[in-house]
């Protein structure tokens, strides 16, 4: 097959779920975080296997990915829309059965107006200052909620990753005071790394999302992704020849250079082709790593091959040996940007998930 090809495994997604799920009490109810069409991955193949293992309650950024989502589990689970009610939204969230995330009073009068006993959410600003309501607005925002059926109150971590940093802890404890204006309620502060944190921070929800996808701070987690890069050509240099734009690299004894194809068309992102030399990106021939040279073009990018003792017909960027998150620190960003920028032309294969 000429396409890059992108391996998705479904039940290490499953596994990842159940890992992040018994780090928590069995009365802390573990969602899942599928926006961005599950972080790249396919939510209508993910949400499914992740229903089957037993998650009953989804997240999503937008109204539109929740009715694509809900198509794709049925009528049984709950589906939270973290931007809340926009406009336009109103029609899309009855028919879709769907739980806005309510993140301001004037969200919250809009909703009672168009949606009178629809089920919601509350967001809380406990520091962010991102989105969420502020300590003022709960006095009016709980005189609106009288139309809506509320179901959770939650707010956002800023600094999870960080396990010592001074804004958790009172990040929590803002939280915890301003929920206390609807105590009947469940409460949800913690993302994947909010879950690492400890049970303090767990309350009646956890939501993780990137630890679901083998991506950090979730370090025990298993990788997801795998992906396999076909080699369009192979071709020996002299020292001194150049490869690629700019003659970003040039070779400083006889080498090969295989061009693969794929780019930052693809997700494979531009400053890969700058990493530092204290970072390097890889092509994985089985065991053996092969330096990525030269700079990342739309659609091509090239490997120097010259320690494999076969030119080689596919390399592997993505793998064991290699995740989103080293990718993202040779490329100055993070394993998130790499995972949800894989692009739409690879050839797509799911493994597991059936019976998860």
């Amino acid at each position: 097959m000429a396409r890059a090809a992108l391996t998705i495994d479904l039940d290490a997604i499953c596994a990842n779920w159940r890992a992040l799920d018994a780090l928590s009490a069995a009365e802390c109810e573990t969602a899942a975080v599928l926006k961005a069409d599950a972080y790249g991955c396919g939510a209508a193949r993910v949400g499914p296997a992740l229903a089957r293992a037993g998650c009953r309650r989804f997240f999503v950024a937008l109204a539109e990915e929740g009715a694509e989502l809900r198509a794709a589990l049925g009528p049984e689970p709950a589906i939270y829309v973290l931007s809340g009610l926009l406009p336009g939204d109103a029609a899309l969230i009855r028919e879709a059965d769907l739980c806005p995330v309510l993140n301001s009073v004037e969200q919250i009068r809009a909703m009672s107006a168009d949606l009178p006993g629809q089920s919601c959410a509350v967001q809380f600003d406990t520091g962010m200052n991102r989105l969420g309501l502020e300590p003022a607005d709960l006095a009016p925002a709980i005189v609106a909620l009288e139309k809506l059926r509320p179901m959770l109150l939650l707010s956002h971590l800023a600094c999870a990753g960080p396990q010592d940093h001074p804004m958790n802890p009172a990040q929590r404890d803002t939280f915890t005071a301003m929920a206390l204006a609807r105590p009947d309620l469940a409460r949800s502060l913690s993302a994947t790394g909010g879950i690492l944190l400890g049970a303090p921070y767990h309350f009646e929800m956890t939501r993780p999302g990137i630890g679901l996808f083998g991506g950090l701070p979730f370090a025990a987690a298993n990788p997801v992704v795998h992906l396999s890069l076909p080699v369009i050509q192979t071709r020996s240099l002299e020292p001194g020849e150049a490869v690629g734009y700019g003659a970003a690299w040039q070779a400083r004894r006889p080498a090969r250079v295989a061009t693969l194809s794929a780019g930052y068309a693809d997700g494979l992102i531009r400053a890969l082709g700058d990493a530092p030399k204290t970072q390097p990106v890889y092509a994985f021939a089985g065991e053996i790593a092969c330096p990525v040279i030269g700079r990342v073009s739309m659609d091509l990018l090239t490997v120097d091959v010259t320690e494999l003792p076969e030119p080689p017909d596919r390399l592997d960027i993505l793998c064991t040996h290699q995740g989103v998150d080293a990718l993202g620190a040779a490329a100055n960003t993070i394993g998130y940007e790499i995972l949800t920028s894989l692009g739409s032309r690879y050839a797509r294969h799911y493994k597991g998930g059936e019976g998860s």
